[in-house]
């Protein structure tokens, strides 16, 4: 399989008042096409650091980034959103709905930065909450629906605008165990049966157990890399 994200000497220093805090120390991983890679590691060993640089949100003090042989690091901002929209879906832990607008409004919403149609979009957003078991709720608004709802309405939004792969920043970290593991069954099914690359941040070694590889970051550094083939590049 093709290298799908590949993570090149990466530092990154943020700046607190005078003083230069590093989070990421020479960091390089490869991850393929179609791969589910969990990322542990104790709080503050900059795991979500590493997310928002291969989402794009944020850019390496130095280094390079590139998805899909796209060096992100190296994009301007307006290209860089363009890119973004996209090639990625976000998955957070706290679902991040608009509370005003119900499940398919919700999932419409990275269509608008798309040429589109309103039918359209509709049309999208109504499969992709079929997709994730609710059909049944399109008309629903978030506060009347259950935590694993809400999260699966999170997922269908990541994946209405079909993105080449997905970032999950503990995404099951809100919900009980029942609700956690038929997210993380989703999670799975896109994957196997929609080919999708997935990057997933946890503490949950139950919800780690369920990727293809895993990789261990402690202060900057990974540590550890253990099953399939994402690995740390040489």
């Amino acid at each position: 399989m093709a290298v799908e994200i590949e993570v090149r000497d990466v530092h990154k220093i943020y700046k607190r008042d005078t003083q230069e805090v590093p989070v990421l120390s020479g960091l390089s991983i490869e991850v393929q096409k179609g791969e589910y890679v969990a990322l542990m590691g104790p709080s503050g060993s900059g795991k979500t650091t590493l997310l928002n640089l291969i989402g794009g949100i944020d850019r390496p003090t130095r280094g390079t980034v590139s998805v899909g042989g796209t060096n992100i690091a190296g994009l301007k901002a307006g290209a860089l959103a363009k890119w973004r929209s996209r090639n990625i879906g976000f998955i957070f832990q706290l679902y991040n709905l608009i509370p005003v607008l119900n499940a398919q409004q919700n999932v419409e919403l990275p269509l608008l930065l798309v040429k589109m149609s309103g039918a359209e979009r509709k049309k999208r957003a109504k499969t992709a909450l079929e997709l994730v078991g609710l059909g049944d709720r399109l008309s629903h608004f978030p506060r009347q629906l259950s935590g694993g709802q809400e999260q699966r309405v999170a997922i269908a939004r990541a994946i209405v605008a079909d993105p080449t792969f997905l970032l999950c920043d503990e995404p099951t970290g809100d919900l009980d165990r029942k609700s956690a593991d038929e997210i993380l069954d989703l999670l799975s099914l896109l994957v196997t049966e929609r080919g999708k690359t997935i990057l997933m941040v946890t503490h949950d070694p139950r919800a780690a157990e369920r990727a293809s590889a895993l990789l261990h970051l402690e202060k900057g550094v990974l540590v550890e890399a253990a099953q399939g083939k994402a690995m740390v590049a040489s």
